[in-house]
């Protein structure tokens, strides 16, 4: 059986680009900084009105990666939490 391959049409990964991490294509937004704000009580409307340019569509689409990478993402928001306290 194969494996599915995974395809995101808003995410994608670039070397050198906010450390290679997933984040929307044609920004600097990453996946974790989208998901950190759902989790600290945004809402999808108030994380489209504080990223300017981020649509509906791509807040849901973060919302898929992270179901998809949940380890991943709950890694870098920790890491990222962890450093604003430091």
């Amino acid at each position: 059986m194969n494996k599915a391959v995974e395809t995101y049409r808003y995410i994608t990964r670039t070397l050198g680009v906010c450390g290679g991490h997933a984040r929307v294509e044609g920004s600097r937004i990453a996946v974790h900084d989208v998901i950190g704000l759902l989790q600290n009580s945004e809402t999808v409307d108030s994380v489209t009105r504080q990223l300017p340019g981020l649509t509906r569509a791509q807040v849901y689409e973060c919302l898929a990666y992270y179901e998809d990478h949940l380890a991943e993402v709950d890694y870098l928001i920790a890491r990222q939490m962890a450093e604003a306290g430091a």
